[in-house]
């Protein structure tokens, strides 16, 4: 019996065929392939302007640099997330003060975040854990509160002219979610989103920055500027030096070099058209077969999907066992291996990695992190999952949890 995988992307004909006429194009650098992607997914989710990069790491980073996020700062996220997420924090030279989440939802705590809030936060990077939208209502209403905002320390151009801690949302599961009706690329100030190998919708490596400020910005000069700063700092990008005697440009920073390609584009706009009507409804399926199932055992701590606030992107299902401990659960994520059926833990929390435990940061200040981890245990999702994969994965999860359970 073959191995069931955990998340391969979903390469057919339809993407092959795309990709193979953008190499044939003779363009497959940032070209017209990646404008177009662009501007479909701001169509897509309704924000006014949308940059491509090659990941979503890159989004954030470029973001926080942006607002002008230095050393002596501080950026609030949770405890509970990828390393991605604080790493950019520490590149720009500012420090991540990590809260802890909700028992429910693995999403970071809104209480949490005001308790955390000192004169030195600029931003604040909700994640949407598994796909499930944060309280972006509570949130933006959090940093809107007059106490909140009179201890904001403005320090550059555009910190003074929003005037408040930014929302920088950590999307990168979330893509095709929906909070009280709106989708996740309209939260915050600006959302980013990743299209790595393992997402929902993949671009190979990738992510895209959705930019949504309220006046008096305008998005589509930050988004120019972007463009540019994300290019070395060079003020013409390949495409535009192409045209008849355009070929003379001009550095006018140090940027860097993060750009998506053509020929990542490709794949991402062939996945685009079909990311709703197919893709979604696929994982939806998967994801509620698991859920009627599981709902069967007492043991069984199933993540939310859907409630009168927010619907899920389907990305992951983080299923959670009752009563076990962190050795328990790793006992079973063996023994269902052993049933050749792959599964994942999303994620080994930010204080329990080395780099951050050196810097003095302690699981024990997160409780609720630390148990929604410890009895974590994510099940495959992915488009070619068959009904016959899925019975195998269920047949695997409970075999499993009851031996150990019941040792």
């Amino acid at each position: 019996m073959s191995l069931i995988p955990f998340a391969p992307p979903r390469i057919d004909d339809e993407i092959i065929n795309e990709v193979v006429a953008t190499l044939k194009s003779g363009w497959i650098t940032t070209g017209p392939r990646t404008k177009q992607f662009e501007k479909n997914l701001s169509a897509y989710n309704g924000n006014a302007a949308t940059l491509c990069l090659n990941s979503a790491t890159a989004g954030l980073e470029i973001m926080l640099r942006w607002f002008g996020v230095k050393e002596g700062d501080e950026v609030i996220i949770p405890a509970y997330t990828y390393s991605a997420t604080a790493n950019v924090v520490v590149h720009c030279g500012a420090t991540p003060v990590l809260v802890d989440t909700n028992a429910d939802d693995f999403n970071i705590n809104v209480e949490a975040i005001r308790e955390a809030i000192t004169k030195n936060t600029k931003v604040i990077m909700p994640v949407d854990f598994a796909g499930y939208p944060c309280d972006y209502d509570a949130i933006n209403a959090l940093v809107n509160e007059a106490s909140i905002k009179s201890l904001f320390n403005a320090e550059t151009e555009e910190q003074k002219k929003l005037g408040r801690i930014m929302i920088l949302s950590d999307a990168a599961h979330s893509l095709g979610g929906f909070y009280k009706g709106r989708r996740t690329g309209i939260l915050a100030d600006v959302t980013v989103f990743s299209f790595h190998a393992v997402k929902n919708l993949t671009t190979a490596e990738g992510g895209a920055i959705a930019l949504n400020f309220s006046e008096p910005f305008n998005n589509e000069d930050i988004y120019k500027y972007l463009c540019i700063y994300t290019l070395h700092g060079q003020n013409k990008d390949a495409l535009a030096k192409m045209q008849k005697g355009n070929w003379r440009y001009d550095i006018i920073e140090a940027g860097f070099k993060c750009n998506m390609t053509d020929i990542m584009a490709a794949i991402g706009l062939v996945e685009l058209t079909r990311y709703d009507n197919d893709t979604l409804l696929v994982r939806k399926a998967i994801c509620d077969k698991y859920a009627v199932k599981l709902s069967g055992y007492s043991w069984a701590e199933l993540p939310p999907l859907a409630s009168q606030s927010a619907i899920t992107s389907y990305h992951l299902f983080p299923l959670r066992i009752k009563g076990i401990n962190e050795q328990q659960r790793d006992q079973i994520i063996q023994k269902i291996f052993d049933f050749d059926v792959s599964v994942n833990v999303h994620f080994i929390p930010l204080p329990m990695l080395s780099f951050y435990k050196n810097k003095g940061y302690n699981i024990s200040n997160y409780p609720v992190t630390f148990n929604n981890y410890s009895r974590e245990i994510s099940l495959p999702v992915f488009y070619n999952l068959t009904d016959e994969m899925v019975d195998r994965v269920l047949n695997a999860v409970v075999s499993s949890v009851e031996a150990v359970i019941n040792a």
